[in-house]
């Protein structure tokens, strides 16, 4: 009746699927919902792997009780003191009195912060090791990614990481849990926003995590967010490689802001062009339109970027600066960057990207583009060569 999902003999999925919240972190639009996962290990002594967000303990209660019936739980794991995965730390305690919680310092200075007291801790350090009987869980800090105290768990029997927010994704679990049993389509594309908006600032430290973790053998990964990869766990592991190094595939993204289609006429011109001259992956965004969490996304993902914006108060038009402060915030890098706009009585849109441009470490491709009101016969060629030049620098 609980759907908890065994993963190995004796250890168990007690997540929650949450289709009600709209906003992950009140900032990121969650259209497929998103889980909450937490890993129950019931052995000589039973483990609980992260818990679950405010408003759900008691479904997730009655989760574990399925399992473990009048057992007490033993130990609490906590990888990540972040409210969705620690929320209901507090209520469970009072459930289970006697229950140890296992992390590390910088773990506690945070739970104290939250939730106040330390009687229940035990410290680890990395490479400390815990037994439950059978089953043996190993931990390894793995600071800022993208929490100071974060940390997995590696259990060695079972070869099973328990990663934490590290692979995790947005939306539900529809039925299956594991990566086989998914739509990996979508939940590489939804893993991918996840890490871009809230992991990719983050970069450097998940370089170094997965240095540390080279060495261990991993035949499961159980994040804390999205599908559990047991059929191929390296292929996750490959697609943080890639993104925590800035690799880009060789596409195109043009964002622009306009406020009367004049600016989006420019950017549909540059697009052609691009499509003319051989460039396949073109994604074109109104940056008033769409959410920024899908814009990052597939910036994270191509190679090429081309941004304009009308004037706005001799400014860039606001979406398009909130993009801008965006990138600047999160250090995305190697990418080929173009600009464009348009202005009516004063200027102010394009020279603030020039002034971003000078700030990012991206390689320029070409001369700004910036008409006056709409773009004329002329202008539309300037801005076909800027996308032919965009071009032969991808296949390049």
């Amino acid at each position: 009746m609980y759907n908890a999902m065994e993963i190995k003999k004796n250890i168990y999925w007690v997540g929650i699927n949450d289709k009600r919240l709209e906003l992950f972190e009140n900032l990121w639009p969650l259209e497929h919902g998103v889980s909450y996962n937490s890993y129950l290990i019931c052995d000589e002594k039973i483990a609980l792997i992260d818990t679950v967000a405010e408003g759900n303990y008691e479904y997730y209660l009655k989760k574990i009780q399925s399992i473990i019936k009048d057992r007490k739980i033993d130990y609490l794991i906590i990888n990540h003191m972040e409210p969705d995965h620690s929320g209901v730390i507090p209520t469970l305690i009072k459930n289970y009195p006697e229950i140890k919680i296992i992390g590390n310092v910088k773990t506690l200075d945070i739970f104290k912060n939250f939730y106040g007291g330390e009687d229940y801790f035990h410290l680890v350090k990395e490479g400390d090791q815990l037994s439950l009987g059978e089953y043996s869980l190993k931990f390894y800090p793995i600071p800022m990614v993208h929490w100071p105290e974060s940390m997995v768990s590696y259990e060695e029997t079972t070869k099973t990481l328990f990663s934490n927010d590290a692979f995790g994704s947005f939306g539900s679990l529809d039925g299956g849990i594991f990566d086989d049993q998914l739509d990996l389509v979508f939940f590489e594309e939804e893993m991918r926003r996840y890490y871009s908006n809230i992991v990719g600032k983050y970069s450097v430290p998940v370089q170094n995590a997965l240095k540390k973790l080279a060495s261990l053998e991993i035949n499961c990964i159980c994040p804390s967010h999205g599908p559990i990869w047991r059929s191929n766990p390296q292929r996750v592991i490959s697609l943080y490689d890639k993104w925590s190094s800035c690799e880009s595939d060789p596409g195109v993204v043009i964002v622009y802001g306009s406020m009367y289609g004049n600016t989006g006429k420019m950017a549909e011109a540059i697009g052609q062009s691009l499509a003319e001259n051989g460039i396949e992956d073109i994604k074109i965004y109104d940056a008033s339109k769409t959410h920024l969490s899908y814009i990052l996304r597939d910036i994270w993902k191509y190679r090429g970027l081309i941004i304009g914006s009308c004037a706005y108060n001799n400014g860039m038009f606001p979406p398009v600066e909130n993009l801008t402060t965006k990138l600047l915030q999160l250090g995305v890098k190697d990418r080929l960057l173009a600009l464009f706009g348009s202005y009516s009585w004063n200027g102010g849109g394009v020279s603030n990207l020039e002034k971003f441009a000078e700030k990012i470490n991206m390689e320029l491709v070409g001369e700004s583009i910036e008409v006056k009101s709409s773009p004329k016969k002329e202008d539309l060629e300037k801005l076909r060569e800027l996308g032919k030049l965009m071009a032969e620098k991808l296949k390049s």
